[in-house]
C-alpha cells in the first residue's frame, strides 16, 4: 500500500519526522552512554587484562575504543557530503536514510558477538553503528525545511528531541532491569559467561530491533526527496562539489556563515561533553565502591535524559519569546557556568546536580541549533547538501574537541582540568553568536 503524499506542515508529516528521534535515540543512550561502556569495561576486568593485540600491536582498552570512535567520526565527516550530494541528484533521500538506519540497527545486533576473542568483529560493528546513526540522522535533519514551515521548525525540532529522550529512557529502564535482575527474564549464567553480561548483549539486540521497527513509521510518511535539476555529471564526486558550492554560497549568506562559525565552536564542547561525561564521572567522582559507581553513573544518565525533555521544551518556548540567537547565547553562558562547577565536583550528590544542569541545556541547545540553522538557509531544494555541510561541521568539531580534551587531560593528568577548555569553547561560541545579527560590514 502506497502512502499518501502529505502536504508540507501537516501534523501527521511533522510527527512522522519527529518520531525518528524516538526510533534512533536508543542507540546514543544505550550503546554510547550507558550499557555498552559498562559491558566493554567488564570484558577486560573479567579477563583480568588491560591490553589486547590488535593489528599486530598491543593497545589498552581506553585508547582502543577512543581511536575507533575518532576514526568513525572522521569517516562520517567524509562520507556524509558524498552520499548527500548523490541523494539530491537522485531525488531520494529516504532511500539513503533507510540504508544507514538498517546499517546502524544491524550493527547494534552484531554487538551481541562482541568479545575479546572476536575483537575485530566487535569493533567493526561498533564502528558501523556510529556511522549508521550519524549519517541517517543527518538525512533526517535535512528533511526539516522540506516538511516544516519556519514558524513550525523550533517546536517540531524540540518535539523530536523530547520523543527521543522519552523512548530511549523507556528502553534503557527495561534493559537495566534485565542487567540487574536477569533471573526475572529467564537469563541464567552459562559456562564462561555471566548472566549480567548476557543480559547486556540482549540489550544491544533490543536497540537494533527498536531502531529499525519504529523507523518504519517515519519512512512510510516521509517524501522521497527533491530531484536535482540539470545534467548529472561527476556524480561520484558530486557530493564534494556540492559541499564546495555550499561553502562558496556562504560568502553571500553572512548570517548563515557567522552562525555556522559559532556553531562549530560551541558544538565541539557539546559533543565532547556527551562523549566523555560517563568517563569523567567514573574517574573523578568519589563513589565509594564499584557497585555504587555503576549505580551512580546509571542514575546520572537517567537524570540527564529526563531533565532534557523539559530543557528542550523550555528552550523552544524561550526562542519564541526572545529569538533563537539570543536564547542560544544564554544557553551557552549556562554551559560556561556548568563547566566551572564541574571543575569542583567531587561528591556523588554534586555530580547528580551537574547531571541535572547538563540535561536541562543539552537537549535545548541541540534542538534549537538544528532549527536555527534551518531558518537561516537560503531558499533552495538542495537541503541535503546544506545539512551535510552542517553535519560535517559538527563532526570535524568532535574530532578537534576530543583531541584537544585528550591532550590537556594527558598533559595535566586530570580530566577535571580539561573541563575549563570546554568552558572556553562555550564562551567563545556565545561571543560569536552575538555577531550573527550585526551589520555585515562589522
Amino acid at each position: 500500500m502506497k502512502a499518501t503524499v502529505l502536504p508540507k506542515g501537516s501534523r501527521k508529516l511533522l510527527n512522522a519526522w519527529a518520531f525518528y528521534d524516538w526510533a534512533n535515540s536508543v542507540y546514543s543512550l544505550v550503546i554510547i552512554s550507558s550499557i555498552f561502556p559498562i559491558f566493554y569495561g567488564a570484558l577486560f576486568r573479567l579477563a583480568e587484562i588491560e591490553k589486547v593485540t590488535v593489528f599486530g600491536g598491543e593497545i589498552a582498552r581506553a585508547p582502543l575504543i577512543s581511536y575507533t570512535t575518532s576514526f568513525a567520526f572522521l569517516f562520517i565527516s567524509l562520507i556524509t557530503p558524498f552520499i548527500s550530494g548523490i541523494a539530491d541528484y537522485l531525488g531520494n533521500k529516504r532511500l539513503f536514510m533507510k540504508f544507514f538506519c538498517y546499517l546502524g540497527g544491524l550493527s547494534c545486533i552484531g554487538l551481541y558477538w562482541f568479545s575479546l576473542e572476536n575483537i575485530y568483529l566487535g569493533l567493526v560493528c561498533y564502528f558501523f553503528g556510529l556511522v549508521g546513526f550519524w549519517v541517517s540522522f543527518a538525512f533526517n535533519n535535512s528533511y526539516l525545511p522540506d516538511i516544516a514551515f519556519p514558524e513550525q521548525q523550533d517546536g517540531i525540532s524540540a518535539k523530536g528531541f523530547s520523543l527521543g529522550y522519552i523512548g530511549s529512557v523507556i528502553l534503557l529502564i527495561f534493559n537495566l532491569a534485565m542487567v540487574m535482575k536477569p533471573e526475572i527474564f529467564g537469563i541464567q549464567d552459562s559456562p564462561g559467561e555471566a548472566a549480567e553480561i548476557k543480559a547486556m548483549k540482549y540489550s544491544f539486540v533490543s536497540v537494533g530491533f527498536w531502531w529499525i521497527a519504529f523507523a518504519q513509521y517515519t519512512f512510510y510518511h516521509l517524501p522521497k526527496g527533491f530531484k536535482k535539476e540539470g545534467p548529472r555529471v561527476n556524480v561520484v564526486l558530486n557530493g564534494f562539489m556540492e559541499l564546495k558550492k555550499v561553502w562558496l554560497q556562504l560568502g553571500h549568506e553572512v548570517k548563515l556563515k557567522r552562525y555556522l562559525r559559532a556553531f562549530f565552536v560551541y558544538s565541539m564542547a557539546v559533543q565532547t561533553v556527551m562523549l566523555i561525561a560517563t568517563y569523567f564521572g567514573e574517574e573523578e567522582i568519589h563513589w565509594g565502591s564499584d557497585s555504587e559507581r555503576t549505580t551512580g553513573l546509571i542514575v546520572s544518565i537517567l537524570v540527564i535524559q529526563i531533565v532534557a525533555i523539559v530543557g528542550a521544551t523550555l528552550t523552544a518556548r524561550a526562542s519564541k519569546a526572545f529569538g533563537n540567537v539570543r536564547t542560544l547565547i544564554a544557553v551557552n553562558i549556562l554551559w560556561v557556568l556548568i563547566c566551572v562547577y564541574a571543575y569542583f565536583v567531587i561528591a556523588p550528590i554534586d555530580f547528580y546536580i551537574a547531571a541535572g544542569c547538563v540535561g536541562l541545556v543539552m537537549g535545548g541547545i541541540q534542538a534549537l541549533s538544528r532549527s536555527t540553522y534551518s531558518k537561516f538557509l537560503p531558499k533552495t531544494t538542495d537541503t541535503a547538501s546544506f545539512f551535510s555541510f552542517y553535519d560535517v561541521t559538527e563532526k570535524i568539531g568532535i574530532v578537534i574537541g576530543m583531541l584537544l580534551y585528550g591532550i590537556i587531560a594527558q598533559v595535566t593528568g586530570s580530566m577535571r582540568d580539561a573541563t575549563i577548555l570546554l568552558g572556553l569553547f562555550f564562551l567563545v561560541g556565545a561571543y560569536l553568536l552575538t555577531r550573527v545579527h550585526r551589520n555585515p560590514k562589522s
